[in-house]
């Protein structure tokens, strides 16, 4: 079998299913991808070209759709050459979030496609409108929301099969894509990610935290309002005033992945500091950046409350791994986390909007340990459960492209 995965990023999440099926005696496996990604055993990484600078000059609503357009160009110019090469897949695997899937068959039309529908935009019930609460949707960006699906409506219909990670991402999509969709996870590797009693967190300065430490975690791809960073933060003046001898450690970048910059300022981090002022302690507020991944799982085994925040959007790979590494988790009670998080079971859920209710459950979880100990335990046995990368998420990955490759469509 030959099979083609397609990523902006790759491997992004075939990080997993892509090497695995490489293994199988007699399968040719390539990734093609516009950015530099790992190399993955017996996978060949192809790159295609990026698309040009946006057009300031046309409509706003279609602007991301033109970059759609031209990935897509530069991905099928990219296949056709690896057609003259001889390389026709048999399935294509693909995130056609930013365009890479709007011309594939047209190029390969006889190959099977199994395509990882991410995010259906919607003006409601999602993130759009979400915060602050109760504002009222304009018409103009509900009409550029209803835009952005442009690449995803092309891309559901030249796709055999879809692919979606949780229950809610697949709620967004219209009923007619649902049926023609399976929810399967990427996957966290429960054997790795894990709680290590002899972890220890070293800090950019040099200094190091262990589990003896009070240790409040906070981890994002980005500093931003999209994962609550604004409400943790101003949490943090109760959360210091209360435990004096706590250390709080946000890791990600400052520039956002989801959502603009703030208007007042280079990043959403520099806004909050200056807002909280002398009310914090900066000397017990650490922001390491990007980290390793190891380092991240060294964190997670030494936090003493982890506290993850989220819009109605896209699930965090991070959430997860913190309950696999057997975290006291303090969560937002929005619809993705509460998929994951039973209040009270395997964390404790809150009012993303309330500081004051972060800052309580917080405190109350680095006060009593021992109440924290059995959700700890329940939200790593539900990690391995449901979202195990060997055992439960990898079958099913590997056994829906067979199925899909085979012309069997398994029952959404």
């Amino acid at each position: 079998m030959r099979v083609l995965f397609v990523h902006q990023n790759f491997p992004g999440q075939y990080r997993h299913v892509a090497p695995a099926i490489a293994l199988r005696k007699g399968t040719q496996v390539v990734g093609l991808g516009e950015n530099a990604g790992d190399a993955l055993p017996g996978v060949q990484h192809v790159r295609y070209k990026a698309p040009p600078a946006g057009n300031k000059d046309i409509h706003r609503y279609v602007r991301r759709f033109e970059s759609a357009v031209y990935r897509g160009q530069h991905v099928a110019r990219a296949c056709l050459a690896l057609k003259e090469k001889g390389f026709t897949p048999d399935i294509i695997c693909c995130h056609p979030g930013w365009g890479e899937a709007l011309y594939l068959k047209d190029v390969y039309p006889d190959a099977k496609t199994l395509y990882y529908f991410e995010f259906y935009y919607r003006s409601s019930g999602a993130d759009v409108g979400f915060d602050p609460p109760g504002q009222e949707v304009h018409i103009d960006d509900a009409c550029r929301v209803r835009t952005l699906n442009t690449t995803h409506l092309l891309s559901l219909d030249s796709a055999d099969w879809g692919q979606t990670p949780t229950k809610w991402q697949a709620s967004r999509f219209p009923d007619w894509a649902r049926a023609r969709m399976s929810v399967i996870h990427e996957g966290i590797d429960t054997d790795t990610i894990r709680h290590k009693s002899d972890a220890v967190f070293t800090l950019p300065d040099g200094r190091t935290m262990t589990k003896d430490d009070e240790v409040v975690s906070f981890i994002g791809r980005g500093l931003e309002p999209y994962r609550g960073f604004h409400t943790f933060m101003r949490a943090l003046p109760e959360i210091l005033a209360r435990r004096p001898k706590a250390q709080v450690v946000m890791v990600g970048g400052d520039d956002p992945h989801y959502g603009a910059k703030p208007k007042e300022g280079n990043s959403w981090k520099e806004v909050l500091l200056a807002e909280l002022g002398d009310r914090v302690d900066l000397s017990r507020m650490h922001f390491p950046g990007k980290i390793p991944h190891a380092e991240l799982g060294n964190l997670m085994s030494v936090s003493s409350a982890h506290v993850y925040l989220t819009y109605p959007f896209v699930l965090s790979w991070s959430l997860l791994e913190s309950m696999s590494a057997s975290c006291a988790i303090i969560a937002s009670r929005t619809a993705p986390v509460e998929e994951v998080i039973t209040d009270g079971e395997t964390g404790v859920l809150v009012d993303f909007f309330s500081p004051e209710e972060v800052a309580a459950a917080v405190v109350r979880a680095l006060e009593e340990p021992e109440r924290m100990r059995p959700m700890r335990e329940a939200a790593r046995r539900f990690a391995q459960a449901n979202y195990d990368l060997h055992r439960v998420c990898l079958p099913q990955h590997l056994a829906l492209v067979d199925a899909v490759a085979a012309g069997r469509m398994p029952t959404p």
